[in-house]
């Protein structure tokens, strides 16, 4: 109930604030597990996407965010949950394994952490190995503009233009004969660039650069034989798998 009542709260405040638009929202499973991943540019992207997103999502959050009081707490009611970022964090791992499995929605930042608006950045691991160990459904969501209205260092957000496009979703399939460290960095790798393809069929652009100039950093598989099977899924329920490289 109270999830419900901060989105439309939320919802309302951003689209006054932001002119919050959002696209690609059928692409989102309306039921049944569900990974939304996400590039990440300001502390707003997860309510950002949370009030335009189709259903309820959980997401995680660094643990220091859980020890600032009522903040904390608030949170927690709206479906976050902790994870510390030195290091690896089974504890997370498997409370995020655990939303997946409960038949909820996810939503994860490959990245890790926030960046430049417009930059794309490596991605971590650990979002390529909830998609190849859930089994989930992958929806790509690209968030433009979100670090030109509130930066990482800005004491307050300034009004601006913020939208959220969904990408078809992806399907990460285990594979037997490549090593599952190698699985998770392909498949998470392969999500960046799911967002990246979003990222350059964007037409806003708060700043200032041509659409489709979206800034990546890190470099594609050197060998097809080492990625993971993906398997794209179209509004109908068809399938078309390919090797990410």
């Amino acid at each position: 109930m109270l999830y419900a009542v901060l989105k439309v709260l939320a919802r309302w405040l951003l689209r006054l604030l932001f002119r919050l638009e959002a696209r690609g929202q059928a692409h989102v499973p309306r039921e049944g597990p569900a990974l939304i991943v996400a590039n990440h540019s300001s502390v707003m992207d997860p309510p950002l996407v949370g009030a335009v997103a189709p259903r309820p999502l959980s997401f995680m959050a660094k643990a220091e965010l859980f020890r600032i009081p009522l903040f904390g707490r608030l949170i927690w009611a709206v479906n976050a949950r902790p994870v510390r970022r030195e290091g690896a964090d089974a504890g997370a791992l498997r409370a995020a394994l655990r939303v997946l499995q409960d038949n909820r929605a996810l939503l994860v930042f490959p990245e890790g952490t926030r960046g430049d608006e417009g930059r794309l950045r490596p991605p971590k691991p650990g979002a390529g190995m909830l998609a190849v160990m859930s089994g989930a459904p992958v929806v790509p969501a690209f968030v433009e503009g979100s670090g030109t209205a509130w930066p990482k260092g800005r004491p307050l957000p300034r009004p601006g233009k913020v939208t959220v496009t969904f990408g078809p979703p992806l399907t990460f399939a285990r594979r037997d004969d490549v090593d599952r460290k190698t699985q998770y960095e392909s498949a998470s790798r392969a999500m960046m660039d799911a967002i990246a393809r979003l990222a350059d069929r964007s037409t806003i652009d708060p700043a200032g650069v041509d659409a489709g100039r979206v800034a990546t950093s890190w470099r594609q598989p050197a060998e097809q034989a080492t990625a993971p099977a993906v398997r794209s899924i179209t509004r109908d329920g068809r399938t078309g798998q390919h090797e990410h490289a």
